[in-house]
């Protein structure tokens, strides 16, 4: 089967109800999404199919029709994502396991809402946990990357 990730072309031979998760880690060697709980209730391994926030854990890689973005593909050294940027300045990070799964939502959410309020940052941040409580962080650097990412930097 053939999946686009990180606007790269593979072939992998998996099973079709391999987790997504596991095509890319294991067969692809994206390790930037983590398992976390395995049944898509704490959002370590979020990445985007067709810019679509999805949980890459319990996605079958079978029933992957679209690109796939992970956080490998959404900056670069060079030229950080806004989301990343903010992260990186509001040092957002404490152990970091959740925080590519974080940023991948935060990324999916400025994708939809320009400006979002403190509602919208928690309904779209809601399905990602972290286990050292970084959630004001969080909605600061969302914040920080949405006023970034207005101003094109």
């Amino acid at each position: 089967m053939r999946l686009t990730v990180d606007g790269q072309s593979f072939d992998i031979d998996a099973d079709p109800d391999m987790p997504l998760l596991w095509a890319l880690r294991d067969l692809i060697g994206k390790t930037g999404p983590k398992f976390g709980c395995g049944i898509a209730a704490c959002g370590a391994c979020t990445v985007h199919v067709d810019g679509q926030p999805v949980r890459s854990c319990s996605l079958p890689v079978g029933q992957v029709s679209g690109a796939v973005t992970t956080i490998e593909g959404i900056g670069t050294a060079g030229k950080l994502h806004p989301v990343q940027q903010a992260w990186q300045e509001d040092q957002v990070a404490q152990c970091g396991y959740c925080q590519a799964g974080q940023i991948m939502s935060a990324v999916a959410l400025l994708d939809e809402v320009a400006e979002p309020s403190d509602a919208d940052i928690d309904n779209a941040m809601g399905g990602n946990l972290c286990r050292c409580g970084t959630y004001p962080k969080i909605r600061s650097a969302i914040k920080k990357a949405a006023a970034l990412k207005t101003a094109g930097l």
